[in-house]
């Protein structure tokens, strides 16, 4: 089983697959009378397709414990997909390149408490995947008509952490 090491999320590192969501160098301006802050277009909602609209759920995800086994990844070819989590808990981001033989091995990114990420449309991502706690996420993505799931499965499976 072939090991991934887990590494920092940082807008850097995680630009080729979306964006990092998070206050800290966003831009921002005062609203409602100066009472608060708001921290502005923070990410790029993708929808592709006829019929296609944005989606605003809430997820509430079991923790995972590491090390974690990886053999699935998923894309959405259609719309882009961001996590946000409603407290200050870090989760797992799981995402690989597109090559021609269909998804690379795995990148592995542990977010910061304040971080959420908005992985863009048709990159290979891991499942949602809350670490030390049950986490409450917001989900904005795509509804429509079309197939907006793609799994791929690795002939041998990966070891994060």
């Amino acid at each position: 089983m072939k090991a991934i090491s887990i590494q920092p999320l940082t807008r850097a590192a995680f630009a080729p697959f979306g964006e990092v969501i998070e206050r800290d160098g966003a831009a921002h301006f005062p609203i409602n009378a100066g009472k608060c802050m708001r921290y502005h277009d923070l990410a790029t909602v993708e929808t592709a397709g006829q019929a296609a609209r944005v989606l605003i759920s809430l997820l509430r995800g079991e923790p995972y414990a590491l090390p974690l086994t990886l053999d699935m990844v998923e894309r959405h070819p259609l719309g882009s997909q961001a996590f946000i989590p409603l407290s200050g808990n870090g989760f797992l981001v799981v995402v690989a390149e597109e090559t021609e033989h269909g998804p690379a091995a795995p990148l592995a990114f542990r977010t910061a408490p304040g971080q959420g990420v908005n992985i863009r449309r048709n990159v290979w991502h891991g499942i949602l995947t809350p670490l030390d706690t049950v986490t409450d996420f917001v989900v904005v993505d795509r509804g429509g008509d079309g197939v907006n799931l793609e799994e791929h499965f690795y002939p041998a499976p990966f070891r994060i952490g």
